[in-house]
């Protein structure tokens, strides 16, 4: 009998990623973002895929720098973003364009060509599903005439050697990229028919509108289109997202909204509202709760869909008739589809298990497409029954690795009960070898966020890596997660060194008083605010014999100034210029004496999100008390390793090194390293 293959970080490096789905408007095409390692494994290359319940993906896109964003004109046309170079510019304009992104039209039965190639690039599109009227997202210079001036102030910036950028607002950098020197402008361009080619200039639709990090949609006639811009506020702490409308065609701007941070907002099908994700503003001793609200677009009234509901919703997405919204909310460890009406009321839950993301409504207003993974399964593409809840989700073709994959874990639900009483759930992946007889080690895994949950399939942090190598694995959701109602958010709200590290070593005892699970061998590993905790993990307790830390907060007074949204962590820890006793109390710098556990610390250079500053403040502390420790370091990664080379270096420096430290097996330096 052959032996069954093992599940490694090779195996979960090579499956398809999906990662979006866009259906056409008539409802007879759905397609899907696909992304997959190059045959060198250096990065991955995102490819468009039609897909159907009879044959496996088609795809329908192909170039070497790959196409994602993918959404369909009212023609059927398909409109997608790619880095890919236009065959008919000559060899001096190419070297002149670089490699930015662009967008392209790829017609029916035709060839795809670039429908607008601005010299900033196209950052985001949304398309109105009736005029095709286009709503494109452009990086410009400050004060720009236009793409054309645009285009000769960069080539002057070239010829004369310069990369210098001049900065004047807040935040100057976001995730791993400087904000400047060109800003984010929102350009509404009618969607040229065949005979007159490609977008050479747009209209500016909100001049110096501060739209760093903005979200925007445009309605389906392409009368009105609605964004987020940062309010006009003297005190950086107190900036919101407002959600404003504007004409197209007379360029009037109003603010619907200013009052909170507002994202996604999403037009309906009738033109007349919009409904958009609602926080309210946080402050330290109060978490602000989310919700979905919907405002008239003509009358500017707005009211909220999910009072009484006790989840955090996502995205949200109009049923055809504009009666009801769709949306997901992750729920004790699932993300369920919910349906509201839209003038408000009781949500109703239309699946069971599962996780579900990328939600499409057919026009038929029963047909839902979806994509489902959860712990135990990556993502796939299902159809869903709005008109049957619960009902089990057809699937619809994938790829042979998706289709055919064996994974190397039983996954159980288990909880544990905090100091007040509270529930700490968590999921458990045991190896399917594991027995009283031959308890398997214990790897903790604590997600980041913190306002985040184990809900679903992880690509930077899968579990089944770790039991594939034949570790029980945690993946606990202790204070702070979502999923579990606002009181779960309250219990850590400002208290991360106590109430949340409490939890997590509840569910550690716990888990460890399983007889296939030996709590006596364990490691404790995280990224971000997982990080975090495994660096405080580090300063109060030996129960491990060893840590992975990546990506971690070490002093969050210095965080709070190097972070790219630092005035964000005021609203839970106070303004540290006036009263910094939040911060201090829960940074784990302050315990670095104590610190005795082996040690990986792990961070990319390109992170600004936690920048790498903490990870050499952590090493130079951990060094300097004498803790064995190693550092492993991407100069071209951020917050995330995403290459996928560097994934499975990541993978096999982090496996060897608990594996030495917990199981006693030689240390081996990963090649390459």
């Amino acid at each position: 009998m052959q032996e069954e293959a093992r599940f490694t970080a090779e195996t979960l490096i090579s499956l398809p990623r999906f990662t979006g789905l866009a259906l056409s408007p008539d409802g007879r095409r759905l397609v899907a973002s696909v992304a997959r390692p190059d045959e060198k494994r250096r990065r991955l290359v995102t490819s468009v895929f039609e897909l159907s319940e009879e044959a496996p993906p088609r795809r329908i896109t192909r170039s070497a720098p790959g196409e994602g964003a993918a959404a369909f004109a009212p023609d059927g046309s398909l409109l997608f973003i790619s880095r890919r170079p236009d065959p008919q510019t000559g060899e001096e304009k190419k070297e002149e364009a670089g490699e930015r992104p662009a967008l392209w039209l790829l017609p029916p039965g035709g060839e795809a060509y670039p429908l607008a190639a601005p010299p900033g690039g196209v950052e985001g599109f949304a398309v109105a599903p009736e005029s095709g009227d286009l709503l494109l997202a452009v990086g410009v210079r400050p004060a720009s005439g236009g793409w054309k001036e645009d285009a000769e102030w960069e080539k002057a910036r070239r010829e004369a050697g310069v990369e210098a950028r001049l900065l004047e607002g807040y935040p100057i950098r976001f995730w791993d990229h400087y904000l400047g020197p060109r800003e984010r402008r929102l350009y509404h361009a009618p969607l040229p028919g065949a005979e007159d080619g490609r977008i050479e200039e747009a209209r500016d639709l909100i001049p110096g509108g501060r739209l760093e990090l903005s979200s925007y949609d445009i309605s389906p006639d392409g009368s009105t289109v609605v964004a987020t811009r940062w309010s006009d506020h003297g005190d950086l702490a107190e900036r919101v997202m407002a959600l404003v409308a504007v004409a197209p065609s007379t360029g009037r701007l109003r603010t619907l909204a200013g009052d909170a941070w507002y994202s996604s907002p999403r037009c309906s099908p009738d033109g007349r509202r919009v409904a958009v994700v609602r926080e309210e503003r946080s402050v330290p001793g109060r978490p602000g709760d989310r919700s979905l609200w919907v405002f008239d677009l003509e009358t500017g009234e707005g009211w909220d869909l999910l009072e009484g509901f006790d989840l955090w919703p996502g995205t949200p997405v109009w049923a055809p008739d504009s009666g009801s919204v769709l949306f997901t909310a992750s729920c004790d460890g699932r993300v369920p589809v919910y349906r509201v009406p839209a003038g408000g009321g009781r949500a109703e839950r239309l699946t069971g298990e599962g996780s579900f993301s990328e939600l499409c409504s057919a026009p038929d207003g029963r047909t839902l497409y979806a994509l489902r993974s959860g712990v135990g399964e990556p993502p796939h593409p299902v159809i869903l029954d709005a008109a049957e809840p619960r009902a089990e989700p057809r699937r619809l073709r994938s790829f042979p690795e998706l289709e055919q994959l064996r994974l190397p874990a039983r996954v159980e639900r288990v909880e544990a009960r905090a100091r007040d009483g509270a529930r700490v759930p968590s999921w458990l992946l045991l190896p399917r070898d594991a027995s009283p007889e031959r308890p398997a080690p214990l790897a903790v895994l604590i997600h980041g966020g913190p306002l985040n949950s184990w809900n679903g399939w992880h690509w930077r942090w899968n579990p089944h890596v770790f039991a594939g190598d034949g570790w029980a694995v945690l993946l606990p959701d202790p204070a702070l997660s979502t999923g579990y109602g606002m009181e779960h958010i309250r219990r850590g709200w400002g208290r991360w060194g106590e109430v949340v590290y409490d939890d997590l070593l509840r569910a550690v005892e716990a888990a460890a008083e399983r007889p296939e699970v030996d709590g006596g061998r364990a490691a404790a590993l995280g990224g971000s605010f997982g990080g975090y905790m495994v660096n405080w993990i580090a300063g109060h307790t030996s129960r491990f014999q060893a840590l992975v830390s990546h990506a971690s907060l070490w002093n969050l007074e210095g965080f709070h100034d190097t972070t790219d949204l630092g005035t964000w962590w005021e609203r839970e820890f106070g303004n540290p210029y006036e009263d910094p006793s939040r911060y201090r109390e829960n940074s784990p710098h302050t315990h670095a004496g104590r610190m005795r556990t082996p040690m990986l610390v792990i961070h990319g250079e390109l992170d600004y999100r936690v920048p790498v500053s903490e990870a050499l403040a952590l090493w130079t502390a951990l060094k300097r008390h004498g803790v064995e420790a190693k550092l492993l370091h991407f100069p071209d990664e951020n917050h995330w390793v995403i290459k996928p080379n560097n994934s499975l270096l990541w993978y096999r420096t982090v496996l060897g090194f608990i594996d030495h430290h917990v199981r006693g097996r030689r240390w081996e330096r990963p090649e390459l390293l």
